[in-house]
């Protein structure tokens, strides 16, 4: 079999294929991120960012392949999630512009898309590493423009391209060292190749293994749930649990034995709407609940949380509402005479949420590990403040390139203030200054999130070992600014280790969020133990309510 020009609705096959491939191998990419933290995304956001892509592609299919392309490119910019979706849209973004205005494909013009693409993922990111998926793309797209130069049939260059990808991805620990210390390959790169795997497929017409389904759908119940009500016959004050909570759980042997009927009426306890759909492997849930926090830590006690998203229903209503209003009268929000500045931060847990709410923040998506939003999500809520300049902040360095990707696309001007975590954000919002223009504003609030040191207690959810420090699954660890420098099973020993560590004689304020399942007297008693150590340390404490995060701590 040999196909010497490639149109688009080959090309749509293709995507579909390699979307679906991704999909079924999501968690294996997951189960690759060398962090040990609960936050193992990376199979998560390139499945929701290809998803996206190919659901538009099947919106699209015609036979024109540079039109198809397009609508891909659409989809993944849409629905990036994450720094690997981010990187794969842009791979597919300058994949298609570079075919924009052809109707078929020839071998060499097959090739130099590939290269096309790599060149802009390359620009997309600041810094570049290599031994990434960054690397799987280069690597495979130079053997394309190799292979093509001597071969017209696209499916040898098909083929030359994964197997290029592959040993490309075989050699990534060998360029980062942090992987082969751990012993896995890039997880980027790993789903990336899940993305050739179903392009090769395709083109060869075999099948291979498509995306687990849980019957029946859980979209399609959820959507019947959310449709029973009309609106307006409802006060947003008579919702009685105010947060739409979906996530799944992939099981763990070493924790508590699944029983559907068991974990439903369990669950029942926590709020309404409840959904659950479970197979061997996962159980998806969907139920509304005023404490978010308390089901997916009830979730923990099965294994792993994945796929989690949360929506504030009250704050949707109340939208609804408006918009009913508005159209009532005749008006288009988009019409509404704008705000000079708003700020949006994105954030885990309601006493978080509600931190940044007191600042001064306008919107709080709801997100961070384990949920990063979409370029969407982004989008959606920079138009919903109605405001001429935006302050955005990630306060996640996996969620930073989205926001930048989501400023370039809307008409609004946008400061993307690169906080990495939740202490940076709100020390970066403390600095702003409504006086200022939207440059100096961003400026100033980037020079003072790096003013803060961040520390976080989360768990380990594999065993591995990083910077020579050995960690087992469940162990406690103590992050300092992103490097892991405590684990132990002990949680009081962890907080004790790592607050040596960052604590010196600099310091002069110590901010405690709590989480979710940390109980207020052990907050107390932590309180009380550094007043007797540090008496002239000022400390504050909150309860963020953040789930996966006993602790997060700040230090200025």
């Amino acid at each position: 079999m040999s196909i010497q020009s490639l149109d688009g609705n080959q090309f749509a096959e293709m995507i579909i294929k390699g979307a679906n491939h991704l999909g079924a191998n999501a968690q294996m990419v997951d189960a690759l991120n060398v962090f040990p933290v609960p936050d193992g995304d990376t199979g998560t956001n390139m499945n929701l960012s290809m998803t996206s892509g190919s659901k538009e592609v099947q919106k699209n299919k015609q036979a024109h392949i540079g039109k198809v392309a397009m609508a891909l490119s659409k989809g993944l910019l849409m629905g990036a999630r994450g720094n690997s979706g981010v990187i794969l849209s842009q791979l597919f973004r300058g994949f298609a512009k570079d075919i924009e205005q052809k109707s078929v494909l020839h071998a060499s013009e097959f090739a130099n898309a590939f290269e096309a693409g790599v060149k802009t993922a390359y620009k997309a990111v600041m810094k570049p590493v290599e031994g990434t998926i960054l690397t799987v793309a280069k690597d495979s797209a130079q053997k394309a423009i190799e292979s093509a130069k001597s071969e017209n049939d696209i499916i040898v260059i098909m083929e030359a391209v994964l197997n290029e990808a592959r040993a490309s991805l075989e050699r990534t620990p060998d360029l980062l060292p942090v992987l082969k210390e751990v012993g896995v390959v890039d997880s980027g790169g790993q789903g990336l190749v899940c993305v050739y795997e179903g392009f090769l497929a395709a083109l060869k017409g075999e099948a291979l293994p498509d995306r687990p389904v849980l019957e029946p759908s859980m979209d399609e119940l959820v959507n019947a749930q959310h449709h029973q009500s009309v609106q307006g016959f409802l006060h947003t004050d008579e919702i009685v649990y105010g947060y739409c909570t979906e996530f799944m759980v992939k099981f763990d042997e070493q924790k508590k034995k699944f029983s559907e009927q068991a974990f439903q009426e369990d669950l029942s306890h926590y709020g309404d709407s409840l959904l659950v759909i479970s197979d061997d492997d996962v159980v998806k849930v969907h139920i509304h609940s005023e404490k978010p926090g308390d089901v997916l830590s009830y979730g923990q006690k099965y294994g792993s949380l994945i796929n989690m998203k949360i929506e504030n229903m009250r704050e949707q209503h109340s939208s609804i509402l408006e918009q009913d209003q508005q159209q009532h009268r005749g008006t288009n929000p988009a019409q509404q005479e704008k705000q000079a500045y708003a700020m949006i931060a994105v954030s885990m847990g309601e006493g978080i949420a509600e931190l940044f709410n007191s600042l001064g923040v306008e919107k709080v998506i709801e997100g961070g590990q384990t949920m990063n939003p979409s370029t969407e999500d982004i989008v959606k809520a920079i138009q919903s403040t109605h405001a001429e300049k935006v302050l955005l902040l990630p306060n996640n360095k996996n969620i930073i390139m989205a926001a930048e990707q989501a400023a370039e696309v809307v008409e609004e001007s946008v400061y993307v203030v690169p906080t990495k975590t939740v202490p940076q954000g709100l020390a970066a919002v403390l600095a702003f200054n409504p006086t200022l223009a939207l440059e100096q504003n961003g400026e100033g609030m980037s020079e003072a999130a790096k003013e803060v040191k961040t520390g976080q207690i989360t768990y380990a959810v594999r065993d591995t070992v990083i910077d020579g420090l050995s960690i087992q699954k469940d162990d406690y660890m103590g992050i300092n600014d992103g490097d892991i420098v405590e684990a132990n099973q002990d949680l009081k020993s962890t907080v004790k280790n790592l607050l040596q560590h960052m604590l010196d004689e600099d310091s002069e304020i110590l901010t405690i969020l709590y989480g979710v399942d940390t109980d207020a007297s052990e907050v107390d008693q932590l309180v009380e133990d550094l007043n007797d150590q540090y008496p002239d340390l000022e400390i504050e404490v909150h309860d963020g309510k953040q789930p996966l995060y006993p602790y997060i701590f700040s230090v200025e």
